[in-house]
């Protein structure tokens, strides 16, 4: 995600040269000191580098620092970030949980600097026109919603077992790491869960120990170790306007490579998008009530910001063009002083969902949000 955020930000003048801000990639904190390290620091034309991310809030001539590191991190570098001043850029889960999230929060609100979390999808134009239908009652009065967020990055069984599966260091499984996204995008597309009822389960509970400097879902090769955090989430949901949806989550679905999705279904019609299809839409308006059929609108340069990235209607973004989005969001919000986008308080609503979540299962119970 440091790539990410780094080739996002030296975009930004490629695609948004009205903004008049050029991003200079002053330095980059990282404790890893191999090769595939010191190539991406000459990659991205970093001018200097430390193992100590406290060098950095240090530092006076830094305005934003990026946090990509893992989930235990988080907490302590975005309050130093915001407490010295500068703006924050931060993946999420923010937090390993919402007290963590809130810390980051409260010190954002306390230094009056701009922040940005790392809701990525609804910067898709396709989400953004999905919304302004719903919002417009193109598709009437909502009934239910379906989010799908199913991934196989945690589906084998020899997976090493890395920090994602330790609590102390994530903080949950499949909930911070795919749910927060999705439950993102329900707000963003439909609006406010106000109860919910939950199951969880983790279907591979143990896992080989990594060996060290092993990265992500590389194969394990030493002792059995306990998997502490769930693979699969399933949620249903009542949204405050009364409508009802389905959530389901998982990091072991074998056969699923990034199906992550949204369909909103209202009393005279419906919306889907695939993110593996991002720059589709498909709708269901103007029709009876009954033998509707579906079309795909194809997103054009006038929806959302595709016109920043493509000419003509059709051509595909990326998923690197949704970070682009939301560092220029973020550089809007520090130039103007209003946020734009996903924010740090975008992250602390889904942390407090996720957190509703383990106590729904937990308890076997629903959850006033």
């Amino acid at each position: 995600m440091g790539q990410v955020h780094a080739r996002s930000l030296t975009r930004l003048a490629h695609h948004y040269p009205g903004l008049g801000l050029r991003p200079r990639l002053v330095a980059v904190a990282d404790t890893a000191t191999d090769e595939r390290t010191s190539a991406a620091v000459a990659a991205y034309g970093f001018e200097e580098r430390t193992d100590d991310w406290r060098e950095l809030v240090a530092r006076e001539d830094l305005d934003l620092v990026c946090v990509t590191g893992p989930n235990f991190i988080h907490r302590d570098v975005g309050v130093a970030v915001a407490a010295s001043g500068k703006h924050l850029w931060i993946e999420k889960p923010a937090g390993r949980n919402a007290a963590e999230t809130r810390e980051i929060a409260d010190a954002v609100v306390a230094a009056g600097v701009q922040s940005a979390a790392g809701f990525n999808y609804r910067n898709a134009p396709a989400v953004e026109r999905a919304r302004a239908l719903v919002a417009a009652g193109r598709i009437g009065t909502v009934e239910h919603t379906s989010i799908r967020f199913l991934a196989d990055y945690a589906a084998h069984p020899d997976g090493a077992l890395s920090w994602r599966f330790a609590n102390e260091h994530a903080g949950s499984g499949v909930l911070g790491d795919l749910v927060s996204h999705a439950v993102d995008l329900g707000r963003y597309v439909v609006g406010e869960p106000a109860e919910l009822v939950v199951d969880r389960a983790t279907f591979i509970p143990q896992r080989p120990q990594a060996v060290a400097g092993a990265r992500h879902f590389e194969r394990g090769s030493g002792a059995m170790g306990d998997v502490e955090n769930e693979d699969y989430v399933s949620a249903l949901l009542r949204f405050a306007d009364g409508s009802r949806g389905v959530l389901e989550s998982s990091r072991v679905a074998v056969g699923e490579q990034c199906t992550y999705g949204i369909e909103v279904h209202g009393t005279t019609g419906a919306v889907a998008w695939d993110f593996r299809r991002m720059g589709e839409l498909r709708v269901c308006l103007d029709q009876d009530y009954q033998d509707g059929a579906w079309a795909t609108e194809l997103m054009t340069p006038a929806h959302g910001e595709l016109g920043a990235f493509q000419p003509g209607t059709g051509i595909a973004m990326s998923y690197d063009d949704l970070k682009v989005i939301e560092a220029h969001r973020l550089l809007e919000s520090i130039r103007t002083g209003t946020p734009v986008g996903a924010t740090i308080h975008d992250a602390l609503v889904a942390a407090e969902i996720v957190e509703a979540m383990v106590a729904s299962a937990d308890e076997r119970r629903w959850v006033t949000l």
